[in-house]
């Protein structure tokens, strides 16, 4: 009788452990980027920017097969350089992006690969390091919303692990730091394309 009800408990831990390994809906990754964004002007101002790499951490929660919502953080650090009837200035920034979007899994599933398009919002904030060479008198922390677009796809590794390549647009105002000479009352767009690893949990 104990051996049996040893058994049977055996069994329903393993259903239950079976259960939950194929409901779980939960991801997280991590991926290096590039940061392009085009060059803009208006107001007698023009503002070009470097181009640079950074990262992206997010979290990923399927509602159901077709259906995932998200967040994600981001960093990269760029140059902005501004050119005008001042001359120019330039500012040094470390630009955070933290974004919410909805993912629509794409039913073109290809062997082991998932393609997914995603739309959504959030916020970029500019933070000026002050580094020589790279600094304004007055310039500050700046924040600007932004829409976001996408699309990528993930390669399935094993039932945890996927590899994802992504593209990300962000469409945002201009920064200006705060100084009224920086503002060309204008909007831009960054490209980020990206690759990195998924855990799913």
């Amino acid at each position: 009788m104990g051996r049996t009800a040893i058994m049977l408990s055996g069994f329903v831990i393993l259903l239950t452990l079976g259960v939950m390994a194929q409901e779980s809906r939960s991801e997280i990754s991590l991926q290096g980027t590039g940061f392009f964004t085009k060059d803009t002007s208006g107001q007698g101002v023009s503002r070009t920017t470097s181009d640079t790499g950074g990262f992206v951490l997010g979290y990923r929660y399927h509602v159901n097969r077709w259906l995932a919502a998200e967040g994600n953080y981001g960093f990269d650090r760029n140059s902005q350089r501004y050119f005008g009837g001042f001359g120019e200035s330039r500012v040094q920034a470390n630009v955070h992006t933290i974004t919410a979007d909805l993912v629509v899994n794409l039913p073109l599933r290809i062997k082991r690969i998932s393609p997914y398009a995603l739309a959504g919002g959030g916020g970029l904030v500019f933070d000026p390091t002050g580094n020589r060479g790279g600094s304004l008198p007055g310039a500050g922390t700046q924040g600007r919303g932004a829409f976001l677009y996408g699309a990528g796809a993930d390669y399935v590794l094993t039932r945890h692990f996927s590899l994802r390549a992504e593209y990300r647009g962000f469409v945002y105002k201009n920064p200006d730091f705060g100084v009224r000479a920086l503002n060309t009352d204008s909007w831009t767009h960054t490209a980020q394309p990206s690759a990195g690893i998924v855990f799913h949990f």
